[in-house]
């Protein structure tokens, strides 16, 4: 499953969250491959310091990364999108309007897969009807020029939504 992590600059949330999945997936032996862009990305950017150190502390590697701008190829490469705030989902979706069954903020995607039995992005956009409250979850903050404080408790509710959502996928894909 390729998975794609949406945020604006692309050197906080989406590395964050990007680097995570990696991290999730290779303790977990599950067959993900994990990248991130922005919205108005500060291309060629390594990860933010802060974020990094947050992101080390949880067992993710942030080494060599580069800040990418989404365009609509790289959305319609991905089997999943995932946005850490409404605005980059409705950015994700002016880019690649195809991508509307397949893109969701991560509070959604978390909020949807414990609700509901969805194991599966198809499962999921059909459950987001049942589960309309989770469309107006909230996004995830951005930490940007932050206390590290700020960018561990950031990371912290990044590295839990993911480890929630694909739990839900690879549990489905495993069977």
């Amino acid at each position: 499953m390729r998975i794609l992590f949406v945020c604006t600059g692309n050197i906080c949330r989406s590395p964050v969250a990007e680097r995570y999945a990696r991290f999730w997936a290779d303790t977990h032996n599950a067959k993900i491959d994990s990248s991130s862009v922005g919205t108005h990305a500060l291309v060629g950017h390594p990860i933010d310091e802060l974020a990094a150190q947050a992101l080390r502390e949880l067992g993710g590697d942030p080494s060599d990364f580069e800040a990418k701008q989404l365009t609509p190829q790289l959305a319609a490469e991905a089997d999943l999108i995932l946005t850490m705030q409404q605005f980059h989902r409705d950015r994700v979706l002016a880019a690649a309007p195809t991508a509307m069954l397949r893109t969701f903020m991560l509070s959604e995607a978390a909020i949807i897969v414990e609700e509901t039995e969805a194991r599966t992005v198809k499962d999921m956009a059909l459950a987001r009807m049942r589960v309309p409250h989770a469309r107006n979850s909230p996004g995830v903050a951005d930490p940007f020029d932050q206390s590290i404080d700020t960018h561990r408790d950031i990371a912290a509710e990044i590295a839990t939504k993911i480890a929630t959502v694909l739990s839900a996928l690879v549990s489905q894909a495993k069977l």
